[in-house]
């Protein structure tokens, strides 16, 4: 299966991690948003939308590069993120959303905490620090991997 992920990860490096061990386990090559345009997605069965969280969505580059995508119908994606405040079935909403109406079918998504140093956190030192942590990349290659036995099914 030809798979790709696509991600964002600025601050503390939390969602690269997480992208770099399902991209182990998938075998799939890794880009940013910046990095593809709409039409090379054509090339992928399979293709992860990730990021850290931001204001309750994913990064703003992640949602235009959906805005700007022709109708897959039936493609197959998965969406993950890392977030300070980790509620995935908020914080994935839009990003959700907007992937459906491209005619994606979704078949799962994740998502674990991250160190979150955003805004006012920075004043604190930022919460979930050492996260994503041993235990969090686990999840993340469980996750990949049920999704690449999903498949097969």
């Amino acid at each position: 299966m030809n798979t790709l992920i696509i991600y964002v990860s600025i601050h503390h490096r939390n969602t690269e991690k997480v992208a770099k061990v399902m991209a182990k386990t998938l075998e799939a090559e890794l880009t940013k948003p910046w990095g593809i345009t709409p039409k090379e997605l054509l090339n992928y069965d399979l293709i992860g939308f990730g990021s850290g969280i931001y204001w309750w969505r994913h990064h703003w580059a992640l949602l235009k590069l959906v805005d700007n995508l022709t109708r897959m119908e039936g493609k197959k994606a998965f969406i993950f993120s890392t977030a300070g405040m980790n509620i995935p079935w908020y914080n994935h909403r839009q990003l959700r959303r907007k992937l459906k109406e491209k005619g994606f079918q979704i078949v799962g998504e994740f998502s674990c905490r991250g160190w979150d140093t955003n805004g006012w956190l920075a004043k604190i030192g930022g919460i979930n620090k050492g996260h994503p942590n041993e235990r969090d990349l686990e999840r993340a290659r469980r996750f990949a991997e049920e999704v690449k036995v999903g498949l097969k099914d």
